[in-house]
């Protein structure tokens, strides 16, 4: 018996209707069947380890740069640079004199690199070619991250103590002007449109700067990150992935500073990245607590209204690898650490000291996508 306008009707008068039934759930069951497809092609990677590379060497280390075009792993080593041949892995060659050295940007069109001297108040320039020593230029106070803006073919140099930016030109190096921020930065990335976004770690907040015009656009809070540390960018989707010190990953608009997301990652970030070529794409989190956090969005992201994201995988390291480069051709992940000591007894001085670094241990960790 079926209802059609209100009436009951015998099922032998529409026979077409006699299979609805049958149809109705197999229809059901089709669409749980499509979900479930879909949600497997939401790709669950599975990164695993590869290698691990001994360098050697003593003292701490930051932040690791790779420039595709030379395939070179750039790592902030101490008081050197370590130039990691990629296609070998091997180090190849060491930039010395980069006392208190934090990271390296390389100008694409002028094939210039820099590096921050946190020690010195300093950038030292070198050919990438060579890698013989250019010269030195001033900065700010303190200078840490350094990056390159692909729009005006700059490189942007954030100084923690004097909470600013030096902006140089890539070819010369001179000091083209200086930003003023309203708190200490720490990392930042550019969208290759005219824009920088650069974390303020102590206001926990981000600012947005056009490039073009070297002034602050708007100055956006990470609430409910914390400490922000890391930041990296899909450019298509015009998403920010910024990585908090209070263990939380805050998916942000580029364009309107709207939290699309707050994914739990590990303790101790200090670096994120982005695979733009990915297929899908993924962010991932370092983390000093020997992890890093993998976190997928819906497909197309940059087409969605109102994009999902998820953690999909959390890879074991080793402690203390925080940093982290991701090669884009082979999308294999690199990060570095060492071995530690017993922590030694806290005095007046030192509070709250650290595990020494056994000497001899630093190494390169490479992790690679199984498919």
């Amino acid at each position: 018996m079926f209802c059609f306008m209100g009436k009951k009707i015998p099922s032998s008068q529409f026979p077409q209707y006699r299979n609805m039934k049958f149809v109705h759930r197999f229809i059901s069951a089709s669409i749980l069947c499509l979900t479930l497809f879909s949600s497997c092609l939401m790709a669950q990677p599975r990164y695993e380890f590869l290698k691990k590379t001994i360098i050697g060497g003593e003292g701490g280390w930051d932040y690791l740069m790779i420039d595709n075009p030379s395939r070179h792993l750039f790592i902030a080593h101490a008081t050197q640079v370590d130039v990691y041949d990629l296609d070998h892995d091997s180090v190849i060659a060491h930039i010395r004199h980069t006392e208190g050295v934090h990271g390296v940007a390389i100008g694409q069109r002028s094939r210039r690199g820099f590096i921050s001297c946190g020690r010195s108040n300093s950038v030292l320039m070198f050919d990438v070619k060579t890698l013989d020593t250019l010269g030195r230029i001033t900065v700010g106070e303190k200078p840490d991250a350094i990056i390159y803006d692909p729009t005006t073919n700059r490189i942007l140099v954030m100084n923690g103590k004097s909470e600013d930016i030096s902006i140089l030109d890539e070819f010369t190096g001179s000091v083209v002007t200086t930003i003023k921020l309203p708190g200490g930065p720490e990392f930042a990335v550019a969208d290759g449109q005219g824009h920088v976004f650069v974390n303020l770690e102590d206001e926990s907040k981000v600012v947005k700067i056009d490039t073009h015009a070297d002034t602050i656009m708007t100055v956006w809070p990470l609430a409910p990150g914390e400490h922000p540390t890391g930041i990296a960018m899909d450019q298509r989707a015009n998403q920010l992935y910024i990585g908090c010190g209070n263990e939380k990953m805050i998916v942000m608009s580029g364009s309107t500073g709207e939290i699309y997301a707050t994914l739990p990652i590990g303790k101790g970030v200090d670096a994120v990245a982005f695979d733009p070529g990915g297929n899908p794409s993924y962010a991932f989190s370092s983390n000093g607590d020997g992890t890093v956090t993998i976190i997928h969005g819906e497909a197309p992201v940059h087409k969605l209204k109102k994009p999902k994201f998820e953690v999909v995988q959390t890879l074991k390291t080793q402690r203390g690898a925080r940093t982290i480069a991701l090669d884009p051709r082979t999308h294999n992940i690199y990060l570095a650490t060492a071995e530690f000591g017993s922590v030694p007894a806290a005095t007046a001085e030192n509070p709250h000291p650290r595990p020494g670094i056994l000497p001899g241990t630093f190494s390169v960790l490479k992790y690679g996508l199984v498919k």
